[in-house]
């Protein structure tokens, strides 16, 4: 896998989980949105690393 997909399919991944964080955070589900800010989390410091600027794309700003 190139460099380039990794980074696309990383951004899609951490815009679904932002997605059902935004959620959890709604239905006030606690442990649900724990969980997914590991993943946010990780993909986070993945983007960071691949040199992706996320000032347009976090949402959650953690």
């Amino acid at each position: 896998m190139s460099k380039e997909e990794i980074t696309q399919r990383a951004i899609e991944d951490f815009s679904k989980v932002q997605r059902r964080m935004l959620l959890a955070k709604k239905e006030n589900a606690a442990e649900t949105y724990a969980d997914l800010k590991e993943e946010y989390i990780n993909l986070k410091a993945l983007l960071n690393t691949l040199g992706v600027n996320l000032s347009q794309l976090d949402k959650i700003k953690e």
